[in-house]
């Protein structure tokens, strides 16, 4: 094939595929130097195009930066919803919310670091599709509380928003020293403990038997009966005719 017709085809590569291997190509050079040293240059090399073929489908450079956390987000909600539908019971469901968000920053700590490094705290991300995609991944989890404390499995006066605040940001504080380079992370053994420390809190607990609270009422009358005054030492006590 001739040079000429070699690029007839590559111009003829279809949008979504050329998108596809832009944001490939970005996310590995994000990676690598950062958001402020990454290129447009480098990142169009890696792609195989011409910097002017990034700028007919994002605006800038961050507008790429957020396309490609949009594009993790959507396949991790995807894969999270999915799985999530062949886990039975409250304990499960909640340990595996917490195992894949775990697993998913273990597994992605790059784009963990560029979503808290230029992202979070940015003055539009509130009103930012990214927002949106991150409350619609914790909304996973409300529901899961919702439904529980619907069965009486949970305490009914449980706060569920702060329960997600409770999780997601301990998840946070816990993963810190992993994404400063400085730790390893357990997923295994981080989700097993964080369940069951969770689930200790907010579980229902089970009404005491009825013998028990007999029990807790005779004892309270025998408090009682202890505080009143004893017979006066010598004075026989009426006991009946005999």
């Amino acid at each position: 094939m001739s040079e000429a017709a070699g690029k007839r085809s590559f111009s003829r590569r279809p949008r979504a595929e050329r998108m596809e291997q832009i944001e490939a190509a970005a996310r590995d050079v994000f990676s690598r130097n950062g958001f402020a040293a990454a290129s447009i240059s480098e990142i169009a090399a890696g792609a195989g195009v011409v910097e002017g073929t990034i700028y007919k489908y994002y605006e800038n450079k961050r507008d790429l930066l957020l396309t490609v956390l949009q594009r993790w987000y959507e396949s991790m909600i995807a894969d999270y919803v999915d799985q999530l539908a062949g886990v039975a019971g409250l304990r499960n469901r909640l340990r595996f919310v917490i195992w894949r968000h775990l697993k998913s920053i273990k597994d992605n700590p790059d784009l963990c670091r560029l979503f808290y490094a230029e992202v979070r705290g940015s003055d539009d991300y509130y009103e930012s599709t990214l927002y949106r995609l991150n409350r619609e991944y914790t909304n996973v989890l409300m529901r899961i509380l919702r439904d529980g404390m619907a069965a009486g499995e949970l305490r009914p006066d449980l706060s569920i928003a702060l329960v997600r605040d409770m999780i997601f940001g301990g998840i946070e504080h816990h993963v810190a020293t992993f994404l400063a380079r400085r730790g390893e992370l357990d997923v295994e053994r981080a989700a097993e403990q964080l369940t069951d420390m969770v689930m200790a809190g907010i579980v229902q607990p089970p009404p005491a038997p009825a013998s028990l609270g007999l029990e807790a009422a005779v004892r309270r009358l025998e408090r009682v009966a202890e505080r009143l005054d004893p017979p006066a030492r010598g004075e026989q006590q009426d006991t009946g005719p005999c």
